[in-house]
């Protein structure tokens, strides 16, 4: 049985070698347009978090957000995103049955795209075995180098475009960094291309509360308070990269449930327990039926994105899901309205759930084990790069009469390779003696307290 997953302003240009002999530098954003518009994130959350304390002692303003460095995003080939959202569907599918088969009667809610997002940031720096595994737990189409980079582009080019009247989708990705380790610039520029990822430098070895503090931060803003804290304090133990992506989702339904039609009724758990949960009743909806199952398409405005609410065959076994490849056919019959199209009214609950798991032991058992160990091969990152150390999930999903508010983020720590990292540096940043001596005898030629090395 698979484990469960454990709960709990100024631009400036930095040169460095690209892949590509006719690029020949990193190009910072626009350090004061973010860091305006962190601060003003950072300060809105504090705002909230201050409501109604009057009396309370004053709060110290958060840090100021990283410097934001992007290495050089090329504009690939257009190619087809569509076999990476079925590669995100066949991976969803395969994590959310782990985990069910772990907690059988827990709700449980991921973001295949997001943990996708993240650890397909890793998989670029992955190489040999370590990138094998890792290609066929994501069930990545099988391509080279730049093919995979243009796909994954297209891909968030693809989900940037959802966003639109009455549908709010924000993605954002992001490498954080030690400044004391070696980043390649051509793992930089494989990030900025697939994802528009930039990279931030903060303390993960020297003051890693500090880092989680700066990440979580970061990951508040994008996903609009929805996810506070990612990752726990004391959570990253010799991390030296934290790769995260964070998925904010706010949507209107194309036809709103009337409150005044939502009632009590029952509902029977995974447990086998009566409760009693507020049903909401509309339509009429498109389904249609395969393989036993029932799918509804529940559209939000625009028509761009879509909820398939999915009831499994009366007597299903507990972790029943269906074939990514059947759930493929339900979803192009209900976007194109084919002939097995039914129209029925629904009665769906309403749900808010709320998850912050540990991935590692369940992707370990789906077979991305030797990404994790000190076999692994991330060189296409660093050559100070080991091997995954964590990678932790937070999900909410809110549905309602009105529409969908949903958000995930996640966080993929990389560990530095024990033999070329050491420990961090020594910085004389206070007062400090110096000795001259001889070493065969102890005998002290200069003995000095500096207290101010720009002083005579």
């Amino acid at each position: 049985m698979i484990a469960p997953p454990r709960a709990r302003g100024r631009n400036v240009t930095v040169r460095v070698k690209p892949r590509r002999a006719a690029l020949r530098h990193i190009r910072m954003k626009d350090a004061k347009h973010i860091t305006n518009e962190l601060r003003a994130a950072g300060l809105a959350v504090a705002a909230l978090a201050l409501g109604g304390c009057g009396s309370a002692a004053p709060q110290p303003p958060p840090p100021p957000p990283p410097v934001i460095a992007h290495g050089v995003a090329l504009r690939e080939p257009l190619a087809d995103p569509r076999p990476y959202g079925a590669a995100d569907t066949a991976f969803g599918l395969d994590a959310l049955g782990a985990w069910c088969q772990a907690d059988p009667r827990a709700n449980l809610v991921l973001s295949p795209s997001s943990l996708a997002s993240g650890l397909g940031m890793a998989y670029l720096g992955a190489r040999g075995g370590t990138a094998q595994a890792m290609a066929a737990v994501l069930h990545l189409p099988a391509a080279g180098r730049p093919a995979l980079e243009a796909g994954l582009q297209a891909r968030s080019a693809a989900l940037r475009g959802l966003d639109s009247p009455g549908v709010t989708v924000s993605a954002s990705d992001q490498v954080w960094a030690d400044p004391s380790l070696i980043t390649l610039p051509s793992y930089l520029n494989a990030v900025a291309t697939a994802y528009d990822a930039g990279v931030a430098r903060v303390p993960l070895l020297s003051s890693p509360d500090r880092a989680i503090a700066e990440i979580d931060q970061a990951i508040a803003a994008a996903t609009r308070g929805q996810i506070p804290q990612l990752l726990a304090p004391g959570s990253l133990v010799d991390i030296g990269w934290v790769l995260t992506d964070a998925l904010y989702l706010h949507a209107a339904w194309a036809a709103p449930f009337s409150a005044n039609e939502t009632n009590p009724a029952q509902f029977t758990t995974a447990s086998g327990q009566q409760v009693t949960a507020q049903f909401m009743n509309g339509g009429p909806y498109n389904t249609v039926t395969e393989d036993g199952w029932t799918a509804v398409w529940l559209p939000y405005r625009g028509g761009k994105l879509a909820m398939v609410a999915l009831l499994p065959p009366a007597g299903a076994a507990a972790c029943a899901l269906p074939a990514a490849t059947a759930l493929g056919r339900v979803t192009a019959a209900l976007a194109a309205g084919s002939p097995a199209v039914v129209s029925r009214s629904i009665a769906l609950p309403r749900v808010n759930l709320t998850v912050n798991v540990s991935m590692k032991t369940l992707l370990t058992q789906l077979g991305m084990g030797v990404a994790f160990t000190s076999s692994a091969d991330f060189t296409g990152l660093s050559p100070q790069a080991c091997c995954i150390g964590l990678v932790e999930q937070a999900d909410t999903l809110r549905v309602g009469e009105q529409g969908t508010t949903a958000s995930a983020a996640t966080a993929v720590g990389i560990v530095g390779s024990a033999a070329q990292l050491g420990p961090p540096p020594v910085t004389f940043d206070r007062p400090y003696l110096m000795l001259v001596t001889d070493t065969a005898t102890g005998e002290p030629l200069f003995l000095a307290r500096v207290t101010n090395p720009t002083a005579p």
